[in-house]
Order: structure tokens, then sequence, then C-alpha cells
């Protein structure tokens, strides 16, 4: 059982950076990809981006391609998301999330463990 707690969000205004962490507890397996995911109101939840928990190798949406960074730190068991110059439709509870290796990123079904997600409000 793995334990995954959001924290950082919070409300900016647009072009304002903000960092969320994600805290992970437990057992954690290698063979597993660390993601986050997004959910703005009235949407469906869609996949942000994500880092391999061996080799740190990231894949990001084109939505946040050049302004979202995430990262980990696998000793600390610790996911970051980097977000820079935000915009309104950035709006959304953020989630982390994990997923078994072999399946895919783009379905959320495949996420076998899931944080409680924190708000980020990007006000215009």
């Amino acid at each position: 059982q793995v334990q995954l707690v959001e924290s950082g969000g919070g409300l900016v205004q647009a072009g304002d950076s903000l960092r969320l962490s994600c805290a992970a507890s437990g057992r954690t397996f290698s063979s597993y990809v660390m993601g986050w995911l997004r959910q703005a109101p009235g949407k469906e939840r869609e996949f942000v981006g994500d880092i391999t928990w061996i080799g740190g190798r990231t894949y990001y949406a084109d939505s946040v391609k050049g302004r979202f960074t995430i990262s980990r730190d696998n000793a600390k068991n610790t996911l970051y998301l980097q977000m820079n110059s935000l915009k309104p439709e950035d709006t959304a509870v953020y989630y982390c999330a994990a997923r078994p290796a072999y399946s895919g990123r783009y379905s959320i079904s495949e996420y076998r463990y899931w944080g409680q997600g924190t708000q980020v409000t990007v006000s215009s």
C-alpha cells in the first residue's frame, strides 16, 4: 500500500509560478511510473506529465510542454511539479498518481495509487 499526499496548491495570478509536491510513503515499486494528472471543473481527469521511478525519464502533455517540469527524489519518495507561466486554463485539482510501467499514461484507469489532490486556481 502506498500513500500519496499532494501539497503546494493555491490561488495565483496568470504568469505566476507554483511548485507542487507529492510525498509518498509505504512500499514503492521500481516498475511504477509516477505521474501528475489534473481535473478542471466540468472536465474529465487528464494527464499532465510523468517520470519513471528509475532513470527519471519525463514526458509531458502538449498543453504544458515548456512550462511545467516534473522531477522526483527517489530517496525521499517525493514527486515534484514545477509550474511556470501559469494560465487560467491550468485551473484544476492536481493529483499525483502511480501506474505500472507497462500501462498507458493516458489511461486514467491504469493508475493504482492516487493522492487526494491539491487545488490550483489561476486568475486572469
